[in-house]
């Protein structure tokens, strides 16, 4: 009797389930990944902001008034030296003094370019002089 050859190799439709799988493991990781780049960005924006925080006390402590955005990048002593965009770009920094005498400040960080894909929620985030932020803590953004 004659020896039966097996063929050895790969058949197309095995090869095209590979591929399917490999590419919805490739969706998951990606959109994962630009979750975690968008949290990572966010970050960047609560540090800017408590560092205004610091700097607008260090100004009150040396002015008697929390400084205006107008104050914003001047350098100390007769601003906070804080320039007007975060180091990536992807926020935008200004202070509003809503008592308009300087006894009060509202320093916010407003998303822009690739940032905006985040949640609505967490476009702007806001600090104020008694430490109130915006949105609230409960929504996940000041994490």
């Amino acid at each position: 009797m004659m020896p039966r050859f097996r063929m050895q190799g790969v058949t197309l439709l095995e090869l095209m389930i590979v591929v399917a799988c490999v590419a919805i493991l490739a969706t998951i990781a990606v959109a994962n990944y630009r979750g975690y780049m968008i949290r990572t960005n966010r970050t960047e924006a609560r540090m800017a902001l408590l560092r205004i925080q610091s700097a607008q006390e260090k100004f009150y402590l040396q002015n008697n008034q929390y400084a205006d955005n107008g104050q914003l990048v001047a350098n100390p002593p007769s601003g906070l030296g804080i320039p007007a965009t975060t180091a990536t770009g992807l926020y935008s920094l200004t202070i509003a003094n809503p008592s308009g005498v300087g006894t009060s400040y509202t320093a916010t960080a407003s998303a822009a370019g690739g940032q905006l894909a985040d949640a609505t929620a967490c476009r702007v985030l806001t600090i104020n002089q008694d430490g109130a932020r915006t949105p609230a803590d409960s929504s996940g953004c000041w994490k």
